[in-house]
This record gives structure tokens, sequence and C-alpha cells, in this order.
């Protein structure tokens, strides 16, 4: 997946990245730092580790919608930030709440604002009431079987068939030589969660044939600098994807109806993990081997996806950050849309690729000399 983010949830539509109100980019004031991370020699760490949030808070953390029939749209972000949950207005201005016994309360206004929860209303969204209009959730965090899903427009078999039959566009330059390194072998401590492996992924079956992931050797070796920087804290790098051969690319391409095309690579133009130099990652804690929460999920639609979203826990955005200050501090850039997608500063000099996994040999190094 990539890029651009639009998303419909039970008939209420999540605005455009293009038309997104400037406090779901905006980052939050938190007590550690959170502007664009520059790693210094000596630490990582976006400041002191905040402590956790409760479960019961974490449970309504969201995106909210006023749904009127007349635009602008107004919207809110129920957040926590130093153990204070916040609500984030459009305007960029907040007020603290609190929570207590399921409803949102302004402490000294007098008044509450009723939060009725999904135990209460099942297959409903989470809503409130405030100033006299009625607040839904539209991130699809409340439910994770309404991220964004396509019916493919052919099975997918059929559609592989025809993709192996085809070849990426030929490039003229001079590229480097590729030489892909499969991730496993350089660390033990990475881990693998290959969505298009498995079935959770937009086109709910299983596209690539194989769980592995593969970066050109300078990209997966920065990436391992970069896990060696995180691990005296306690974390490991679990990877989402990696090397994407330009077959699946077209795959996902010809599965999506053209309404939907804008959430996928193009395969006229390819993507950077065709040329083996982007990385959808993420953090898990060493300790107990489970995956760290961040804002918002892996591939997930929303707004919740951008690298500066302010919403989410301290230690979510915590997290977020410093998965982004050990992946920057090695050459690598976030996806301005996706917090978890990271391209390789030298990915300019590979060309596209379509080495299917099943012809990699395990478990060494790649060298390829014609990719198509």
């Amino acid at each position: 997946m990539r890029l651009r983010i639009r998303h419909s949830l039970s008939g209420i539509a999540l605005l455009a990245v293009l038309s997104v109100p400037p406090h779901f980019r905006a980052q939050t004031t938190d007590t550690h730092r959170a502007s664009s991370p520059s790693a210094s020699a000596h630490s990582i760490e976006p400041g002191p580790k905040p402590p956790d949030t409760p479960a019961e808070w974490k449970r309504h953390l969201g995106i909210y919608e006023y749904s009127s029939y007349q635009p602008p749209k107004s919207t809110v972000i129920l957040l926590e930030r130093n153990q204070r949950l916040y609500l984030r207005h459009s305007s960029g201005t907040e007020e603290e709440v609190s929570l207590e016994n399921g409803s949102l309360g302004v402490p000294g206004s007098g008044g509450r604002i009723w939060l009725y929860s999904l135990d209460e209303e099942p297959g409903e969204p989470e809503v409130f009431s405030y100033l006299n209009e009625g607040f839904a959730r539209v991130d699809p965090g409340w439910d994770p079987s309404h991220f964004f899903h396509v019916k493919p427009l052919k099975p997918v078999n059929q559609l592989r068939g025809q993709a192996l039959a085809a070849k990426p566009r030929h490039e003229q330059s001079n590229f480097r030589h590729a030489d892909l390194v499969e991730l496993t072998t350089l660390d033990p401590s990475i881990h693998l969660d290959i969505r298009y492996a498995q079935s959770n992924n937009f086109l709910s079956t299983p596209v690539y044939t194989q769980a592995r992931a593969f970066m050109q050797r300078p990209a997966a070796e920065a990436l391992v600098r970069a896990l060696h920087k995180l691990q005296p804290l306690g974390y490991g790098l679990l990877i989402h994807d990696a090397y994407r051969p330009w077959y699946v690319t077209k795959i996902f391409w010809d599965a999506t109806p053209p309404k939907d095309h804008q959430f996928v690579a193009n395969p006229k133009e390819g993507s950077k993990h065709n040329r083996g130099c982007a990385v959808d990652l993420s953090l898990y804690d060493l300790a107990t081997g489970k995956a760290v929460e961040m804002p918002g999920l892996y591939d997930e639609m929303s707004p919740r996806s951008f690298p500066t979203f302010p919403g989410g826990t301290s230690l979510q955005r915590w997290h977020r950050e410093l998965l982004r200050r050990a992946m920057e501090s090695e050459g690598f850039a976030v996806n301005e849309s996706e917090w978890w997608h990271f391209d390789y500063k030298d990915w300019k000099l590979y060309q596209l690729m379509n080495l299917r996994f099943e012809d990699l040999a395990q478990p060494t190094s790649h060298k390829v000399s014609d990719p198509h």
C-alpha cells in the first residue's frame, strides 16, 4: 500500500489527505521533543519514556466527526498526554476532559459529554454529544474489520499468472548492481510479520507465495545499524514488507477497482519497494516478543497513519518517534502519510526488479545481473 489516504466508514467519509485539517498533521506538545528527528551520537531516545495509559482510556482514543449535511465537517481528536485526556479541535485548540464510567466530562464546566462504548452499541462506532452536536468515531480503530479492503476484480491466482507474464518498463540509467540480502540472516532479533503472505491485508488473501523480506545490501546494513541502536533500549524490529517483486505491484493495481487506485502504486512507474530500498516495519519488545502499540495500525487508511498525527497516547507517540529517529539516523526517510514506511536514501540508484521470492535461494545474499 502507499501514499495517499482516504477512508469511508459506515457512510461517514474521512477526509482525503489533501483536505485533512492541519491539526491532524501537527505534532503534539509532549514533555519530550516531538519535532523532526535527528539522532545524536549518544542516544536516539526522544526524551524520557512516558508511562502507559489505562486500557479503558486507550479504547476510546481516536478521531470523531460531526457529520452535518453542510460542509465543513467538524472534527475532534480524543488523545492522552502526560496522563491527562484532551479533546483537540480542528482549530488546534485543546481542552482537558475526564473519563469516568463511560462518560466524558469537562472539569469545572458543570456539564457532561456522554461517550457510548462499543459494548453498549455492538457493531456501531462510539458516539458522544458535545455542544448539542453528535460526534461519531470515524477512524477504523474502533473496529479492525472496517480497515481498507477491496474485492479483487479477478481472482488473485488469475491475476498472478497475467502479472508474471508481463514485464516492468525498461529504464535507461547507470544503475548499481543489485545485491538483495535476506534480512533475517543479518540479526536474529529481526522478526517478520509479512502481511501480504497472509490474509490480513487489503485484498483479504495471500499475495506473496513466501513470507520473506529482502533489501539491497547497503539498505539492509543500514537497517541493522538502526536495529543495534534500538536493542540496548529493549526493542527489536518487526518487518511487514521490504523488497516487493514488480509483478506483485501489478497484481495490486489490477485487483483494485479504478476508484481506489490512489491507494496502490501504478506498475507503469513502479515503487521503491520494487527497487529493494523501501521497508514497512514497526517495533517489538525484546522481553515479551510483542509488537508495541503505535497511534495507528499498519496499513490503516486514516490520518492516524501520518507520522505526525497528534492523537493516541504519549507512549504510542514516543515509540513512533523512537522508530523514526533510529531509521532516519541511518539514511532512511519516513513516508509523509505512513509512519511505518521508510525509504533508503539511495533508492534512485537501483532499477525496478521482478525477481520472485521462490527464485531466491536461502539463506544468503542474491546478486542479480538482469532483474527482468
